[in-house]
C-alpha cells in the first residue's frame, strides 16, 4: 500500500513538472531581463534575487526596479505594486474555491504560488483536484515556475555585471514590451480596454510632474481602473 502511495505521488509530481515546464521556459528570458535591469537600476544581487524570492510578481518587479532607478520613495513603490497586484486577491479566491476540499496546510502555500500563468494552467487542469494527492501536482506546478523565475533573476543579476553596458541598457525595452504584450490581446478582445490604457497614460503624464513619478503611476493605475468599471460594463452591453 505504501508503494502504491509513493507511485501515485510520483505521478502527480511528474505531471505537475510537465505542466510547469512551458511556464518555466517562458519565465527564464523575462526573469533574465529583469535581473539585468534591476542590476542596472542600482540593486545588489542579493536585493534583486530577494525581490524575486519574496515578491514573485513579474510586472511589479519590473515596475519596482524601474521606480528604484528613478529614485522614488519606498512608500510609492509599495503602494504602486499593491495596486498592480490587487488582481491576485481575485485569482486566489477563485483557486481556493477550486481546491476547497484540500486541507488548509495545502491551500495557503498553493495560493502563495499563484501568478497569472500558474493560475491559467491550474484552471485548465481543474479536474486534477479530483485525483488522489492532486495537491502534489499543483505544488510541483507552482514550485517549477517559482524556481525558474528566481534562478533566471539571479542569472540576470550576474550577467548585469558582465555584459556590455550598451546591451544591458537596450534590454530596458523588455519592460515596455512585456506590458504591451499583456495589453494587445486584451484590446483585441475588448476594444474599449484601449480607453482604460489611454486614461491611465494621460493621468500619469499630467500628474507625474506635480506629485512625482511614483505617485503618478499609482494615480494612473487607480483612475484607469475606475474608468474600466464603466468602460467594460458598456462593452458587455
Amino acid at each position: 500500500m505504501d508503494t502504491e502511495r509513493k507511485q501515485l505521488i510520483k505521478s502527480q509530481i511528474r505531471d505537475g513538472m510537465i505542466a510547469g515546464v512551458p511556464i518555466a521556459v517562458g519565465y527564464l528570458p523575462i526573469a533574465l531581463a529583469y535581473g539585468v535591469l534591476a542590476k542596472q537600476s542600482g540593486m545588489t544581487l542579493a536585493e534583486l534575487t530577494g525581490m524575486s524570492l519574496f515578491v514573485y510578481a513579474g510586472a511589479s518587479q519590473f515596475m519596482g526596479a524601474n521606480m528604484i532607478g528613478l529614485g522614488v520613495s519606498a512608500a510609492e513603490i509599495i503602494v504602486a505594486t499593491f495596486v498592480l497586484n490587487l488582481r491576485h486577491f481575485i485569482m486566489s479566491l477563485s483557486f481556493i474555491n477550486q481546491i476547497k476540499r484540500y486541507r488548509m496546510r495545502w491551500k495557503f502555500p498553493l495560493a502563495l504560488g499563484l501568478t497569472d500563468e500558474t493560475f491559467s494552467v491550474a484552471s485548465i487542469f481543474h479536474k486534477q483536484v479530483d485525483n488522489k494527492y492532486g495537491y502534489y501536482f499543483y505544488g510541483t506546478l507552482m514550485l517549477t515556475s517559482y524556481l525558474s523565475w528566481v534562478l533566471g533573476s539571479l542569472l540576470g543579476g550576474v550577467l548585469g555585471d558582465i555584459i556590455p553596458a550598451v546591451l544591458s541598457q537596450s534590454m530596458g525595452v523588455a519592460l515596455y514590451a512585456m506590458f504591451i504584450g499583456l495589453l494587445i490581446p486584451s484590446i483585441k478582445k475588448y476594444h474599449r480596454i484601449a480607453v482604460i490604457s489611454i486614461v491611465a497614460m494621460l493621468v500619469n503624464y499630467i500628474l507625474s510632474p506635480v506629485i512625482g513619478q511614483g505617485w503618478g503611476i499609482v494615480a494612473g493605475t487607480i483612475i484607469g481602473g475606475l474608468a474600466g468599471v464603466f468602460v467594460l460594463e458598456e462593452e458587455r452591453i
